[in-house]
């Protein structure tokens, strides 16, 4: 893992313009907020793909609807609160019902917002998008692996909910790195714990699996960086090789990663789990490393509920 930092957002802003250089179907539809989502240089490159809406999201994911009837492959692009949650019932009825080739690129998942406080910190998309027919969720776990899903998902065909850090976070993977859209990478080999994190805790665990080594404890790491489709075939492996799991994330424990994985092994009928992430409760303005200390969300706890679990 690089000691570099950059934010997923910054691998988005520099994929969609690639992506929209290849195929000339790919357009952004921005809402109003293309400094802090990454789309400036796609405006000022490709500006006939590029539409800006204003601050109308809900609009936005109707015009993006009606444009993908038109073969085009929008992408609407805001923060991942109003992405999600201000347009949920125009995404459920005018993209997934039927089925339409729209993406939803949000910004400013999760904690990663901080001081902008509760209001703009998303804990709860990826659980609602994963529970809409047809709608696939991604989290990328850093700067290349957001650029190179930016990339498979405007190839994929259905609708995409994409969700990127603010802030910036380690580089974990090497820009020849290649991603398959639900199917989880395996970073750490390990028989006594899996952890299996997305998104900004990747990182976490990898540092956490570390200590464990340390500790004589053997830890696999895998990025599950497709909530849905989950790779189910991953977490039994898991289950069956390991059979004691836990799960990372900067989202609602409820119906999030560790839900999905969750589910899971109640139909294996067997292996335990512990889940790290938001604990069912809204943010604060604070600063974002302190915000995940609230919540458990750190390489220390993730030790502790791992040697809890070997106990």
């Amino acid at each position: 893992m690089e000691t570099r930092k950059i934010a997923t957002r910054d691998g988005f802003g520099e994929a969609i313009v690639e992506a929209g250089k290849k195929n000339p179907n790919v357009l952004v539809v921005d809402i109003d907020i293309g400094k802090s989502c990454k789309t400036a240089a796609f405006h000022k490159e490709l500006p006939d793909q590029y539409l800006n809406v204003g601050i109308a999201e809900q609009n936005g994911a109707g015009v993006a609807a009606g444009l993908a009837t038109c073969g085009k492959i929008p992408f609407v692009v805001t923060y991942a609160a109003f992405g999600s949650m201000r347009i949920c019932e125009m995404i459920r009825q005018e993209i997934c019902y039927p089925n339409l080739n729209v993406k939803i690129a949000c910004s400013h998942g999760g904690l990663t917002p901080a001081n902008d406080g509760a209001s703009h910190q998303a804990i709860e998309d990826m659980g609602i998008m994963r529970t809409l027919p047809n709608m696939t969720v991604i989290m990328p776990a850093d700067y290349y692996a957001a650029k190179a899903l930016v990339k498979a998902a405007a190839e994929f065909e259905g609708p995409v909910y994409l969700r990127f850090t603010r802030d910036a976070i380690p580089v974990i993977y090497d820009e020849n790195e290649t991603f398959e859209i639900g199917k989880a990478k395996k970073l750490s080999d390990g028989d006594d714990v899996a952890i299996i994190a997305n998104g900004d805790t990747v990182r976490l665990a990898l540092e956490a699996a570390q200590q464990l080594r340390e500790k004589g404890i053997g830890a696999r790491v895998v990025d599950m960086h497709t909530i849905k489709p989950l790779d189910v075939n991953c977490v039994n492996t898991c289950i069956e090789q390991v059979g004691k799991i836990i799960t990372v994330e900067d989202h609602n424990i409820l119906n999030g990663l560790g839900s999905a994985v969750a589910e899971v092994i109640a139909e294996a009928g067997k292996g335990k789990l512990k889940r790290i992430g938001v604990q069912d409760q809204f943010g604060q303005s604070a600063p974002y490393e302190r915000l995940l200390e609230m919540n458990g969300i750190t390489v220390e706890n993730i030790v502790a509920q791992a040697e809890k679990l070997l106990k």
